[in-house]
């Protein structure tokens, strides 16, 4: 990969390849789900649909409800999402309410992580962490580390301090056969086997537990499942001035600097001078590369703010300052206040009571997405008279309070840090665990 900075400027910067590569994965849509085995797959990450559920227990059908109206919501989406080299597998589910009453308010978007114990994965685990100890005893003490990187092996991107497979979102698995453990080359990094046969994790159909074929959840509202895909995010390098050879600079100050104008606005940033919200000039530069993202995944991460609000201000806290001088003796130069990312306001897991890390939210195009999907369904469905009746309730201003529609600029979900996997009888092996969503509404 290109390094993101070049002191000397050449035409070759907007060749391919001189993009950037992020540890963000980006869910873009990708087309309709129509096979029912990928339906029930927990491991198919979907846009809309119908949850596949993991827990062997059906989760209460409480879970979808909106925390303001008590309806029950359309899922948004469903991610799988396993951590690398846990035995559990993983998947988060995330409902959203809208009917445009419960807009704007706390509870009409619900996130919930979904962990289930994989015997067959677990023992294929046990037995490589085993096989590497082994040899680790048996290695001279000379060899004190692999020589590869554990986390770049088939992975194109860095993975956040989870350490996160290079499958997430139930991506296909590169076709690469993967070695018995009895035949394994002796000449590989344990460490390196470990993680091959943890991407090969997402090889395993994790087909779900709990039917609900029979069950409130098939009867609740869904928008059409669409295919969530992933891709590593690519961001475009800093642009570069070609400055010609001998070019004077001038600073327009010393023109003339002793007319006692002040002409300092000259050199603040254009939009300065208007009223424009600095973060959310930074949101649309970010998301402008790749437009149809409607996911941004980093687990342990930072988001990435919408705009310049209260919830912008609870996770970029002003540090505190001294106080400004009053006299012109005491006058001093107040450098600008750099804003760092903190979590300390989110609220700590309700089971094992760890801390909470920023791991993916929802993105603006997604309302586009499941909007532009539901109106299409509709449209095949609906006869021409039914058509007739809707534009007639349309001008007529009819079902004003049931109106539907969300209005978030993103959504952001934070999880359990340690993973937590407790369930309501005191048990570890799976687990239905509801975590913390913020929202930045569209103003």
């Amino acid at each position: 990969m290109p390094s993101a900075v070049d002191d000397d400027w050449s035409d070759s910067d907007d060749e391919i390849g001189s993009e950037v590569e992020t540890a963000v994965l980006l869910g873009i849509p990708d087309g309709v789900v129509e096979t029912e085995t990928d339906i029930k797959d927990a491991a198919v990450s979907r846009i809309g649909g119908h949850p596949a559920m993991l827990p062997s227990r059906e989760p209460p059908f409480s879970s979808s409800q909106c925390k303001i109206c008590s309806y029950p919501m359309e899922l948004l989406v469903q991610v799988w999402c396993p951590v690398e080299d846990s035995p559990m597998d993983r998947a988060l589910y995330i409902w959203g309410c809208s009917r445009s009453a419960c807009q704007r308010k706390d509870g009409s978007v619900r996130a919930w992580r979904a962990l289930r114990y994989n015997v067959e994965y677990a023992s294929k685990l046990a037995k490589k962490l085993a096989k590497k100890q082994a040899q680790q005893k048996a290695s001279s003490p000379i060899k004190t580390a692999p020589t590869t990187n554990p986390f770049s092996i088939q992975a194109k991107f860095t993975p956040g301090p989870f350490g996160l497979g290079d499958h997430v979102f139930g991506q296909p698995a590169p076709t690469v056969a993967d070695p018995a453990i009895e035949d394994e080359p002796g000449e590989a990094s344990d460490t390196e086997s470990v993680t091959s046969e943890s991407s090969a994790h997402s090889l395993i159909t994790a087909m779900a537990s709990t039917t609900i074929d029979d069950s409130p959840w098939r009867a609740a509202p869904s928008f059409p499942p669409l295919y969530l895909s992933t891709t590593s995010e690519y961001l475009p390098p800093p642009p570069k001035t070609k400055i010609p050879q001998g070019a004077r600079i001038e600073d327009s100050a010393d023109d003339h600097p002793n007319d006692g104008k002040d002409v300092s606005w000259a050199f603040e940033p254009y939009e300065n001078s208007l009223e424009v919200d600095g973060v959310f000039d930074r949101f649309t530069k970010r998301v402008s590369n790749t437009g149809e993202q409607c996911l941004r995944y980093e687990l342990k991460g930072i988001p990435l703010p919408f705009s310049s609000d209260k919830v912008f201000d609870r996770l970029f806290p002003v540090p505190p300052q001294d106080p400004l001088p009053v006299t012109k003796a005491a006058f001093k130069v107040i450098p600008a206040v750099r804003r760092s990312y903190s979590t300390a306001s989110i609220p700590p897991c309700p089971g094992c009571k760890a801390a909470r890390v920023f791991e993916c939210q929802l993105m603006p195009n997604l309302i586009n997405v499941l909007r532009a999907s539901i109106k299409d369904e509709d449209t095949q469905k609906l006869t021409d008279e039914q058509r007739i009746k809707v534009v007639q309730e349309v001008l007529q201003k009819k079902n004003a309070s049931n109106k539907r529609g969300m209005e978030w600029g993103t959504c952001m979900i934070f999880s359990c840090e340690k993973d937590c996997c407790l369930d309501d009888r005191g048990g570890d092996k799976e687990c239905w665990r509801e975590e913390f969503v913020l929202v930045q509404w569209d103003d």
